[in-house]
């Protein structure tokens, strides 16, 4: 089976993510999932399948004979999609042998147009995959799912000597929760990387510095008649937080290595307000600097209407693996050699983001990230061709088959 055959069937399932779920899971749809993939492991003849209560999914294959003095790599990808846009009913569309123009998405009366996503033009002879404008794909990150499942059951059939392999599927990722409950003990790799990116030739191993914040706002409300100097109008309080932010760093007008504050939420009236940011930067003094203005504004703003007015809360949610893979080189170095023996030319490139690989890195497991092909992640107009999700197969293989004297050469 291919990968692009399979992500369409693993697509139907809903998995969306929910930041504020209790529990891990976030959702409990994305069980179903997970069991889905046990199974599917189980009936391939992998090793030592296990879903544990937090949905978090292993498969196992042993080495080859000849690669048994090899270390076991593990390959990540996670079950969740985004919770910002619908995952529910999704419907792929197939377009084979896509002309690299126009493409309208269903009924929905959305366009993908090449002026828009640059990279349709290079899919021109392809089958793209897209959704029908009402829903997102799901390809982030069932299309890594898929890769890693196929490149499993390559394995499996005897096709080329290969290393151990550890496969774990996590949940929740999207909402920064993806690694948190991973049994490193359980997985057992020396090393992994995680199969959550964009274009195929792409491994990232700098990722953002990231935090989220909320601003919390008391107002005062009177009758408007007599509200001189008494009244506090949370709303236009609030309103007052966000223009005390730099107005051309936010994610719009920022790229590369440019950091940015987010608005992702804003709720309120008279008396309450409230305001979620995400912060980013890859500089980490920088992203100390951006927390600490955020820090500055609070102060500033009760000191001028009383302490309790405003409340932040600042909550850390991952770092720059940079920090780490700098001290592993050679696992960027193995992913290159892949990627050039797939026929590509390998790009390295930091994230505007984060992956579970960011907190796996700084928890003692080195772990980079591939890319899976797919493009314009939580929305409608997210698109993969089927003939990249094979290039990122053929990836993999090359890396779990590759022996560590091979990388000297």
């Amino acid at each position: 089976m291919r990968a692009y055959e399979r992500l369409l069937r693993y697509a139907a399932v809903d998995t969306q993510s929910d930041e504020n779920g209790a529990g891990t899971p976030s959702t409990e749809k994305q069980y179903a999932f997970a069991w889905l993939l046990r199974n599917e492991m189980r009936d391939m003849g992998m090793l030592r399948v296990y879903t544990d209560p937090s949905a978090y999914t292993y498969g196992f294959l042993p080495p080859s004979p000849e690669m048994k003095a090899e270390p076991m790599i593990g390959l990540i990808a996670h079950i969740d999609t985004a919770p910002d846009f619908s995952g529910a009913g999704v419907r792929p569309q197939l377009h084979k042998n896509y002309d690299g123009g126009e493409l309208a998405l269903g009924k929905s009366g959305l366009v993908l147009r090449p002026e828009e996503f640059s990279d349709l033009r290079a899919h021109a002879g392809k089958t793209l995959i897209t959704t029908d404008g009402t829903t997102l794909l799901g390809a982030d990150d069932k299309a890594g799912v898929a890769e890693i499942m196929t490149v499993c059951e390559k394995l499996l059939k005897g096709d080329r000597p290969h290393c151990a392999v550890g496969v774990c599927f996590t949940p929740d990722e999207e909402i920064g929760h993806g690694a948190a409950k991973l049994d490193f003990i359980r997985f057992g790799a020396s090393f992994a990387y995680t199969v959550d990116g964009g274009p195929v030739e792409e491994i990232n191993y700098e990722t953002f510095n990231a935090a989220a914040a909320t601003f919390k706002i008391q107002g005062r409300s009177v009758h408007p008649g007599s509200a001189k100097d008494v009244m506090v109008n949370a709303s236009l309080l609030a309103m007052r937080v966000n223009a005390m932010l730099p107005p051309e760093e936010i994610p719009a007008r920022t790229e590369g290595y440019e950091g940015f504050y987010h608005l992702t939420d804003m709720s309120g009236d008279v008396s309450r307000a409230e305001l979620k940011y995400i912060i980013r930067d890859h500089d980490g003094e920088r992203f100390e600097a951006r927390c600490e203005r955020l820090r500055e504004i609070e102060r500033a703003l009760n000191a001028e209407y009383g302490e309790g007015t405003v409340e932040l809360t600042l909550r850390e949610q991952y770092r720059n693996m940079s920090e780490i893979m700098h001290r592993h080189m050679e696992i960027i170095h193995r992913a290159e050699k892949a990627i050039r023996e797939a026929g590509l030319t390998p790009v390295t490139k930091p994230v505007r983001g984060g992956t579970d690989g960011s907190r796996l890195s700084f928890a003692g497991l080195p772990c980079p990230n591939l890319g899976t092909g797919g493009a314009a992640f939580h929305g409608p107009y997210e698109h993969i061709a089927a003939e990249d999700m094979d290039k990122a197969v053929e990836i993999l293989t090359n890396i779990v088959c590759t022996p560590a004297k091979d990388l000297m050469k």
